[in-house]
């Protein structure tokens, strides 16, 4: 048997202190990279341009996300004309699994002139969206009006209306009302003649818990409301301007709350953007006046949105379906000049609502902010100047990360 020679090592408290607190950095370190957050959404491109933006949105999102040492989880599916052509349907049941098995959904744009022939209830928008608000109880869309000072010329208002831009929100309740009250029929008379039946409905819990909403966002801007209703008319806008005078009352005393009927509110929009904070309203009436406002915010490549649900996801937070306000866009699908920023937006959203994290979201949204204002602009918001494509202006937003 070999003998080998024994040595002692002597180490003071200093050398024991020196290496103790090497073994917990290494333990800290690997504790953390094992225990990595992890965002797990589900990605539906959709149709034409959707793809698009999404690949480069996508991008975004990892620039973003990696420095904080978080790991995206997503798995892409087909939906709208995208699922039509897939599996014979706007949401497929495969899609919808995905969708089932994630915190989030990052939607794109879905629908186009190849799929209007179809079934008015099989075209990709009725048959994919309201499906998926349906399960999963998306009752409140969030959709910020946000026009920079330097886009002003987007807007078809008078620079001199908005001198400063536009910063408005505006909330719209989405599992109500009469998209989806019922009888909704259409039937034929003994005359020959037909006769379409659609239904408006409310519930007081349906009026509060989106009236919550509007409270909270307005606690985290300017603590003003208005709500918008038809109350001289409707009787489930009676109901709905009784119920948020309640409620606020009780619950959100501090907040300054104001009715204005819809028609008006309409026509104050277009007048002056700006004397609103958070403005709410239901199903059909938020359908119009969004689009308005998005229109008067100048391009819809800038608009992004966040529909929250009622339930929660597993990080404990709202699930949520995030989109951009505009379409599809057939006529510049291929051609890599669609501007990516309102999918960027809405991935910056899903961050701070489903996942927890306003302070990446907000580095992303001054990313895309110091873009456009150092000049970096897609054709839609160029006026004149040099613009760029949709990789292009991704890679301007991921340089100011």
């Amino acid at each position: 048997m070999t003998a080998y020679p024994s040595a002692t090592f002597w180490i003071n408290e200093v050398e024991v202190e020196m290496i103790a607190l090497a073994v917990f950095s290494i333990f800290k370190a690997y504790s953390q990279q094992s225990m990595s957050k992890i965002l797990k959404f589900a990605v539906l491109p959709g149709d034409y341009i959707g793809p698009e933006v999404m690949e480069v949105a996508l991008d975004v999102l990892k620039a973003a996300t990696e420095p904080a040492g978080i790991k995206l989880e997503y798995e892409v599916a087909p939906v709208g004309g995208a699922g039509i052509d897939a599996h014979g349907k706007a949401l497929p049941d495969s899609t919808l699994k995905i969708c089932e098995d994630a915190d989030a959904i990052l939607f794109g744009s879905v629908g186009g002139p190849k799929w209007e022939k179809l079934p008015p209830k099989e075209q990709p928008e009725r048959a994919a969206l309201l499906p998926l608000r349906k399960a999963f109880s998306l009752f409140a869309n969030i959709r910020p009006g946000f026009l920079l000072k330097e886009l002003t010329d987007a807007s078809p208002l008078k620079t001199e209306r908005i001198p400063e831009g536009i910063d408005i929100v505006c909330i719209r309740e989405l599992t109500g009302g009469i998209y989806f009250g019922q009888p909704k029929t259409t039937e034929t008379l003994e005359n020959g003649s037909k006769r379409a039946l659609d239904t408006m409905v409310y519930t007081t819990d349906e009026i509060e818990r989106i009236a919550e909403v509007a409270a909270i966002t307005a606690k985290g801007r300017g603590n003003k409301v208005c709500s918008v209703d038809k109350a001289n008319v409707l009787e489930t806008s009676v109901l709905w301007r009784q119920t948020v005078i309640d409620y606020f009352q009780k619950n959100h005393p501090e907040i300054e709350l104001s009715h204005m009927y819809v028609d008006n509110a309409a026509m104050q929009l277009a007048r002056d953007p700006n004397q609103f904070d958070v403005l709410f309203t239901e199903n059909m009436f938020g359908d119009i006046l969004s689009d308005e406002m998005a229109v008067i915010c100048g391009s819809l490549g800038m608009m992004s949105s966040a529909s929250l649900g009622t339930k929660q996801n597993t990080h404990g937070l709202p699930y949520g379906l995030y989109e951009p306000a505009g379409g599809t866009a057939p006529d510049i699908a291929g051609k890599g000049i669609a501007n990516p920023c309102a999918q960027i937006l809405s991935a910056a959203m899903m961050l701070e609502y489903s996942f927890g994290e306003p302070e990446i979201a907000n580095k992303i949204r001054n990313a895309v902010k110091q873009a456009v204002q150092d000049g970096t602009r897609t054709g839609d918001i160029a006026f004149g100047m040099d613009s760029v494509g949709t990789k292009a202006m991704a890679d301007a937003i991921v340089a100011r990360l």
